[in-house]
């Protein structure tokens, strides 16, 4: 039986990686491929037939100092309310989550809440989801939620084509793979973009397909991103904007 997964899901499941591609400096010398910048971003959002989803995200990040970092998320729509950020240090190119918090309530759904602290000095993360308290040893390289979209990005500008990471959601551990797929022409508001077509990689048998087309020419910027459900339904995001701070 297909489990079919509602609007308020797919917005909340696809609006950080609409912008995990800009968080990285708009320099291209090879010396600046590790450095963040601040920025802000915003986009819109679509289903099947090209219903609009009526809402508007903001996707910001911000450099609290000492290599610490804010990376937000916020999605007003008529379908759901979703506040979503990351604390996080930056490391030799590497993201250290510290302290994860998500927010989802909205129209005719159940409210839903999750927090995650990183102890790495002890090696164990805290958190809570729906009201039940976890604790979980951490492995080498955890990452959150959003931390691993911010990675992601980080390891394809590096010429990475074939990614894993390991997720900490919910109280347990994800395997995440990404791999690039194919170089594929893209045209958006009146330009042609040669851009890296990538996928989020599952078992062999599902239905659900998510797509994501990069340009290398803006800073591998994610120009779009279609998620394809076993019913059919499509759910569409595209960038409408975004301001980096040099």
């Amino acid at each position: 039986m297909q489990r079919y997964i509602t609007p308020s899901k797919i917005i909340s499941l696809l609006a950080g990686l609409v912008f995990s591609s800009l968080a990285v400096s708009a320099s291209t010398d090879s010396s600046a491929k590790s450095e963040l910048s601040p920025y802000e971003a915003s986009y819109t959002a679509s289903m099947s037939k090209g219903v609009s989803l009526n809402g508007q995200g903001i996707r910001t990040l911000t450099d609290q100092g000492n290599n610490v970092w804010l990376y937000r998320t916020d999605v007003d729509s008529f379908i759901a309310d979703i506040n979503e950020s990351l604390i996080f240090k930056w490391e030799d190119g590497h993201v250290i989550p510290l302290r994860y918090r998500y927010s989802l309530s909205g129209f005719l759904i159940k409210d839903r809440k999750q927090s995650i602290d990183f102890n790495w000095q002890e090696g164990i993360a805290t958190g809570k989801y729906r009201g039940k308290s976890f604790k979980v040893e951490l492995e080498e390289g955890t990452l959150d939620p959003l931390g691993y979209q911010l990675q992601l990005h980080q390891d394809l500008k590096a010429g990475k084509r074939d990614i894993t990471y390991r997720v900490l959601d919910k109280g347990d551990y994800d395997t995440d793979r990404f791999a690039v797929i194919s170089e594929e022409s893209l045209s958006d508001r009146g330009r042609t973009m040669k851009t890296l077509k990538a996928e989020k990689v599952r078992e062999e048998d599902s239905k659900r397909q998510t797509l994501m087309w990069f340009d290398p020419e803006q800073n591998y910027l994610l120009a779009r991103l279609l998620q394809v459900e076993p019913d059919g339904s499509e759910y569409e995001l595209r960038l409408k904007d975004a301001r980096v701070q040099d």
